[in-house]
This record gives structure tokens, sequence and C-alpha cells, in this order.
């Protein structure tokens, strides 16, 4: 019998007529039905008009929900929004910036035990439903109608899916319309992603208390693990946290989290997740919350929020602001941040604090709060003051009556405060340590300071301390704060004039200098000086003003303000009293400019970020621009290798730099910074007092590193008459050297081309054949003296000078006296003195 379609059949005129003669003769028969049943049955009737208005309220509903319905298809590009992770010199993650906890895993990176807690307590039948569970949406419409009225709230029935839809592309609006829309959105969801993706964007974003988004984020939050370190009573517990995220982690409600915690462990034994052992063993281990987690960022406050300030700058801070926002973008950020240098750095200026603080006593309140307004918790959290220094602690005084007081801190809890002045009162924020029973009041010095240490070859900032500590407050002293650089500046000023004709040995009138200043100001005189001509050299060792002053005048003020500008340090009027200090700066210019001295005269911006990469690792700022022809050829081509240029630009001569640098280690060796002689270190540097003193400085380094730091009031004042650069900062920058002095290079500066090392007295300037520097005790007559050719010492002056007064000492002994000795022994005395020149190798 032929089969209906096929070509034998369809051949067959015949059948195809008797086919259609049977389809129009059912249709008619169905029509003619529904006609009679029109007529004659008015149940029928009010059946058809239920259906045309059910439908047509579904059609107006579709319309009403799906007119501004998210797009299901953008999930599959959905960017959550991700924290910036800061890694350090080294590569390791030294802090993020988040308002929110967010760590992205994807699916292969979750443990098997986990998923099934998760299946077991939001969703059984997540792997086999295509978006809605029936039953579970039963359940859900019967408890919102037992609950109409009542004001609370009904379970969601939602399932996974539609926990996506809502978490990512719906509110969290409690209505059945966005029920509604949750439920169309989840339809739509199963047909554009597959299980696996749809579970790892829920893993990733699910609320869960503790400002957690997703299950990395909240097991660090709760247990300080990562996800693939989770026990299985660990995991079941973030499995209860989707109901009340932030119920189950709070105190006091241990036992509420017990209870539901152990009813997923028997929801997963009833889905055959685990065993009945296995979960047994689970249900008796306690919670283990964690309330203090490890420390996951450095100690580098300062550094950090300058990181944090310009990165905002360069991409934006939220979302709204682009699609690499520091706190939604997932950046990634290399820093040049050295954690073992910033330490270092940190405690070093935090012991030049506290030593110049010396016995002075409690110096006021860190900040004072309203104690009648009540709730001092509240508001000692949101003052979000804090220390990072030893066992101290902050606290607010709650309490003070005579000899007595109470002290309360952030964590609720109240201790006997010991140690404190008449003018504690109530309110009072302050800093404290444990002692006995209690605590003793700590003084946190208001003198403060900034400190910087740099590469001097690229200009990169690997240290950064502005103040005691950033979580006292977020002034950066390092970079916000302008001061007068006082004599560190001197260096620059003597960098002119060696461009201006000068050479490290000129003789420089140091007794007085006046110069008219013009009708209305008359004429200005600098004193002071030790009276006399000195080398340059000395000049600078010693610090001399009037030296300065004369040296800066005679290459011209205009030149030297523009050697300031030209390695950074400000832009000042052409008057002699910014030669001496007078303008204002920061430590981190300061620097900056002595890192380009140590650099041959190449100045570099300071920097903080080495490069930026966005959440897939593309990289999209780099601090490092130039361009390296060849680096990236497919085969190598036989040439050598690319050589890229030096960074930065020549702002200095690299032999002036060069010169003014070696002329800089005698501060180190026999001028104002001595006490650094004992490091043993090939380095440079020059301590800087301003008037008063209110500040005082050193900045000083290596070719390797540069370390500057300053002290002084953040409203200035006398910081009393005994105060100096030497005493004071010096001992701050050494304190970073000694902590890590295994890092320093024992090697001597290296010079650049056209340097003519020259052996020369240190006291005239003028040049040596007969001896030989002695380094061992830094005051040796005789030094090396750096020059450039055609400006050293002439070679025939000191020998034209010694044979010149050799004739004149023969001439009067060869003249004498009648009443003088005999021949004999004039010829004797002529003979020994002329020996005596000989061996001495002349007089001088």
């Amino acid at each position: 019998m032929p089969v209906l379609g096929t070509a034998e059949h369809m051949a067959d005129g015949t059948s195809i007529d008797t086919i259609r003669y049977r389809i129009r003769r059912e249709a008619t028969g169905a029509i003619n039905w529904l006609k009679r049943q029109w007529r004659e049955s008015r149940l029928f009737r009010w059946a058809i008009y239920a259906l045309a208005l059910l439908l047509a309220a579904w059609i107006v509903l579709w319309a009403i929900l799906a007119r501004d319905m998210p797009d299901a298809g953008t999930l599959l590009e959905y960017e959550p929004p991700l924290p910036t992770v800061v890694r350090g010199v080294d590569g390791e993650i030294v802090h993020s910036y988040a308002r929110e906890r967010r760590v992205q895993l994807q699916y292969a990176d979750f443990p098997q035990e986990l998923i099934d807690a998760y299946l077991a307590a939001e969703d059984k039948t997540f792997f086999s439903h295509g978006g809605i569970d029936a039953g579970g949406l039963f359940g859900a419409v019967v408890d919102y109608v037992s609950k109409m009225g009542s004001g609370e709230r009904a379970v969601g029935g939602s399932t996974i899916t539609q926990q996506v839809a809502k978490n990512i592309l719906l509110s969290n609006e409690y209505s059945i319309t966005r029920k509604l829309k949750e439920m169309m959105l989840a339809r739509r969801i199963e047909g554009v992603l597959d299980k696996q993706q749809i579970l790892e964007l829920y893993l990733n974003e699910i609320p869960l208390g503790r400002r957690s988004f997703g299950v990395q984020a909240a097991a660090r939050a709760y247990f300080d693990k990562d996800v693939g370190e989770l026990e299985l009573h660990e995991a079941a517990f973030l499995a209860v946290l989707p109901k009340a995220p932030e119920r189950y982690g709070r105190k006091g409600q241990e036992q509420a989290a017990l209870a539901r915690r152990n009813f997923v462990l028997e929801q997963m034994v009833a889905n055959d997740f685990v065993t009945r052992a296995k979960a047994d063993a689970a249900k008796a281990q306690p919670l283990g919350l964690v309330t203090l987690r490890r420390q996951r960022s450095a100690d580098a406050g300062y550094f950090l929020e300058e990181v944090r300030r310009q990165l905002v700058e360069e991409f934006g801070e939220t979302a709204e602001e682009g699609a690499n926002s520091v706190y939604a973008g997932g950046l990634w950020v290399r820093t040049s941040l050295d954690v073992e240098m910033q330490n270092a750095a940190r405690n070093a200026l935090r012991e030049g604090l506290l030593r110049y603080h010396g016995n002075r006593g409690w110096r006021g309140p860190i900040a004072t709060l309203d104690m009648s307004q009540g709730n001092w918790q509240g508001q000692l959290q949101s003052s979000f003051l804090s220390i990072n220094y030893r066992d101290w602690r902050i606290g607010v005084v709650t309490e003070r009556s005579g000899s007595s007081a109470t002290i309360g801190f952030t964590d609720e809890t109240t201790a006997p405060l010991t140690g404190f002045p008449d003018a504690l009162k109530a309110g009072d924020i302050v800093a404290a340590a444990p002692s006995g029973n209690g605590f003793r009041l700590r003084t946190i010095p208001d003198v403060s300071g900034g400190l910087v240490v740099q590469d001097p070859v690229n200009g990169r900032v690997l240290a950064m301390q502005g103040g005691f500590d950033s979580r006292l407050g977020a002034f950066n002293r390092a970079t916000q704060a302008e001061r007068q650089p006082g004599s560190t500046i001197k260096p620059f000023v003597y960098a002119t004039g060696l461009d201006n004709g000068f050479t490290p040995s000129t003789q420089v009138e140091n007794s007085s200098y006046c110069y008219y200043q013009g009708s209305a100001l008359g004429e200005k005189c600098f004193r002071g000086g030790r009276g006399g001509q000195y080398p340059m050299r000395y000049g600078l060792e010693q610090s001399q003003n009037i030296m300065t002053v004369q040296i800066a005048m005679e290459s011209g003020m205009p030149n030297v303000i523009d050697t300031f500008e030209n390695v950074g340090i400000g832009s000042y009027q052409p008057y002699p009293a910014f030669a001496l200090g007078a303008g204002e700066t920061t430590v981190v210019k300061m620097v900056n400019a002595y890192s380009t001295l140590a650099n041959h005269g190449r100045f570099n911006e300071p920097t903080l970020i080495d490069y930026v990469q966005d959440r897939r690792g593309k990289v999209i700022w780099r601090a490092d621009k130039r361009a390296c022809t060849g680096c990236n050829m497919d085969e190598w081509d036989g040439k050598g290798m690319p050589q890229l240029p030096p960074t930065g630009k020549q702002a200095m001569d690299a032999r002036t730099a060069f010169q003014v640098a070696h002329m800089l280690e005698g501060v180190i060796t026999r001028g104002t910074a001595k006490r650094l002689k004992d490091l043993e270190l090939p380095m440079f540097g020059k301590t800087g007092t301003t008037t008063g003193p209110t500040d005082v400085w050193f900045v000083g380094g290596t070719q390797q590193y540069m370390v500057g730091a300053y002290l002084g009031y953040d409203q200035p004042r006398n910081l009393g008459g005994w105060v100096e650069g030497g005493n004071t900062a010096s001992p701050i920058v050494k304190s970073v050297i000694k902590a890590t002095r295994k890092r320093w290079s024992d090697h001597p500066s290296i010079a650049p081309p056209g340097v003519r090392m020259v052996r020369v007295d240190r006291r005239t300037g003028k040049r040596v054949f007969d001896g030989w520097p002695d380094d061992s005790t830094g005051e040796s007559a005789v030094i090396w003296e750096a020059f450039k050719p055609d400006t050293e010492p002439p070679r025939s002056t000191r020998a034209d000078e010694i044979e010149a007064k050799r004739k004149e000492i023969l001439a009067l002994i060869r003249q004498g006296t009648r009443s003088g000795p005999t021949r004999r022994d004039e010829a004797e005395e002529v003979g020994a003195l002329e020996d005596f020149v000989e061996d001495q190798g002349g007089i001088y």
C-alpha cells in the first residue's frame, strides 16, 4: 500500500482530491458544532468570554511587563562591578579599592560541595527545570495569600535562575509585578545561557552580608579563607545566607544560624550530595566565624591613597564615570610600592617624631565626640579613626570622674584608663595601650613630617610616609605639605654656578654680600659668614649662606630659578632669598630633584603607578611610554637586541650633576650630616634648617636609592633653638638606610663621560701632585675633585708657587746677618732646610 506523501502517491490525483474533500468536510463540521454550541449553550458562551478575556489580559500584561523588560542577552556580556586590585613592586597583592567585597571566579573554581550546598538550600531541581519550578511557585503563591495584610514578607519560591534575574537585571522590589518580570526573564535566561553559566553568575553575584557579593568574598569575610579551603560545615553556612544575608552572620544569632546550617546539611543528605556520617560530623562543628580578618593590605596608607587619587583622576570613581572606574572596573594596578622599604620608612618617621616629642607630655585629644547625643560606639565607628602602632588602640573616654576614667573601643568593650592629665574629659578620642587590668594613655606627637624613598634611575617612588598614621588623617605631608626646603635647595644653586664659570675649587668670598634692590627698598645685605675666601666645595659642605648668595648672584638669579624649575622643585621670583630655600615645595619634589643629580642630570617625573590593566588583562595605561621598536618581532632578524632610550629628559649637564653630587659626599664625611658617615656608604646628601627653625630636612642617598624627610608642625611654629637638619632629620633617613642596609650597594658612584678626577687640597682648592687622598677619616687634606675638561687647576700653578717660595726662603737664609752663625753652621742649616723642602714635597 503506498505511503502518503511519496512520489508514487502524489502522482495519483484522485487520492489528493479525496484528502482535500475530507479536510473541508471535517472543518465545516467543527465550525457548525461551534455555532450550534454558541446558540444553544450559555455556559459555552461564558467560557469563550472568559478565555478571550484571559487572553486579552495576558496580552496586555505581557505588553506592560515586556515594554521595559531588560534583555536577557546582555548577560552574555555582563561585567559585574569589581574592585580595583593593587600589586606592589614584586607583583604581590598589597591592597584593593572596594566599597563592596567582590571576587569573580569561573565555574571550575567552585568546589562541588559548595555547589551542592547551594542547590540543596535554594534549588534542588535546578538542573532539570526550565527556569521556573512549578512546585516552588505554587508554595510561594499559597504563602503570599496566607500572609496578605499581615505585614510579613512571603517566601520567594524563586529558582536560582530567577534570583540571577532579580540580582542582575531587576531590583529587590517586593511586588507581584517584579515577580512576574522575574519569571519571564528566567525563561529567557534559560534560552540564552547554559546551566553552568547561570550558576557561575549566581555564585559570583549573590549578596551574602558583610558587604560581600559572591561566595569567594563571603568566604573571606566570614572565615578568612578562599572557597577552595572551605570545609563542609562552612560551605553549608554560606548556603544559608541568601535567605537572610544580614542576619545569620551577626552576633546573637548563633543558634538560628546553626539551626539553618544543619537544615542545609540535612537537605544535602536527602539529595544524596553527602553521606549521613559526613553531614553529622559537619553538624558537630561550631560556626567558626571570624571577626578579624588577616591583614590583606600593606601598611602604606599614604602611598595607597595617593595611588587611588591618581586612578580616580584618570579613570573615574564609579561605573557611571567609565567602564574602567576605580570602584567598579576591576582594574589590576602594578605600583612601585616596596613593602620592605615602606615598613622601614614608616617606622623611621614614627621614631623620629616620637624622639622629637620626647617628654613633652600629652598634647590633647585626637578628636572629640558629643557624648550628649549618646551611642558613642556608633560615633566612634563612624569616625574611622584607628592606629597600627605597637599595641596602641584608639578609643573614646566614656567617663571621667576625679582620678578615674573609662575608655571605650569600637568593639563596644570598655576598660579603666590610667596615666591621664587633668585636662582629659569625656568624649575625648585618645590613643591607649594595655597596662595591667586596663589601658594607659598614650600621646600621638603633634609634630609631623613626611618621607619619600625613590629609585633615581626611573623616578619610581618605592615608599611614602606622610605622617604618623594615615588612619588618623588623610593629609599626606609627603605630597601635599608645601614647606620651605631651607639649605637642601643649595646644591642646585651650586649647579647653576658650575654651569656659569665656577669650578669646585673656585674661591668664593664668605664675609658678607650686599646688593642694591632699588630706590624703594635700598640695599640688602647678607652677613654672618666666616670671613675670608673658601673653595666652592667648602660652602656646600658647611652650608654657608654668604657663599651661596655670592654664587647665585654671580651666576644670575634668573638662571638659578631656571635650574629649580628644570628639576621640578618649583617656580619662584628671581630674589636672592630663594637661593637659601625661602620658597615652598614638597618632599617628593625635593627627593626627585636629588634623584636628578644621582641620575646624571636626567629628570623623571616621580611615579607611583607602573601600569594599569583592565579586568581582562589588557594594559590601558603605563608610566613608561617609551616605544620599543622591534620588541614584538615574530622572528629574530639576526640583529642586536632592541635598545630602549633612557627615561626622562636631560634637565642638567650630566657632568654638573656629578660634580654637585660628588661635593655633597663631603656633607656626609665632614659636613653637616657627619652622623651618617658610619653607614659606610658612598652616599651624598644635604641638610636643611629653615628660619626659626620651623622645618628641618635631610635629603640624600646614592645612585641606587634616594631618601628625603622633613619634620615640622602642620601649622609652622618654632621647633626649638637646638633643632637642626643634621641632628633631627638626618637620623630619620639613617634609620631607613640601617633597616634596609643589605640592599644598598657599596660601589662608588659612576661618573659620566667628560669628568676628570683631580687631586686637590680641599682647604685651598689647589692642585696636588705629591699626596694621595685618605678616605679613612674624611679629614684628609688631599681629596679627589671632579672637574670638567679644561677647568681643573693648571699643572704649573702649584709647582711654580712651590719653587718661588723655595727660592725666597733660600735667599733669606743666604743673606744671614753679621751676628749669625759660622759659615759651617750656616751651610748645615741651609742643607737641612733644602732637605726639608724636598722631603715635604713643597710648602703650601
